[in-house]
């Protein structure tokens, strides 16, 4: 028996929405990250990309648990001397959430090309309404 072997020319994408309301941060973005990747499909590849699209909705309903919204930073460098910022999550959830859903799943892809190819297929949005209607999505429903 031969081991089948995904080539970039034969990966069928499909559009997925998901709406984060209600939605634990980590449960959401590991299984994102696992649809960006391909890790659903039969036809999985470690060495290509064979992942669909992802639109997230409504990042500002998310929710963190226990005490993370206190105890939790998020941690960026500007690129200058002593430049080295922290935001608590309780100001990044509600001022920018979708950036925050956005680095929880760039965190779980593969830290290489690939992986920065495979972020490219993340959409994200604050409210109800997304922008790729064109695309006619499926909603995806994770439990």
């Amino acid at each position: 028996m031969k081991t089948y072997m995904a080539h970039e020319n034969d990966v069928v994408r499909k559009w997925y929405v998901v709406d984060a309301e209600g939605m634990a941060l980590g449960r959401l973005a590991s299984k994102v990250a696992a649809i960006l990747r391909g890790k659903n499909k039969p036809t999985f590849t470690p060495n290509v990309d064979t992942g669909d699209f992802v639109i997230v909705v409504n990042t500002d309903k998310v929710v963190l648990t226990g005490k993370k919204l206190e105890k939790k930073y998020y941690t960026y460098h500007t690129g200058y001397i002593g430049g080295l910022k922290q935001i608590q999550y309780k100001t990044l959830m509600a001022n920018k959430s979708d950036v925050a859903v956005y680095e929880a799943v760039k965190g779980m892809l593969p830290k290489n090309s690939l992986g920065r190819k495979m972020l490219t297929k993340l959409k994200v949005f604050k409210g109800p309404e997304h922008t790729h209607q064109a695309q006619k999505p499926e909603v995806l429903k994770l439990i």
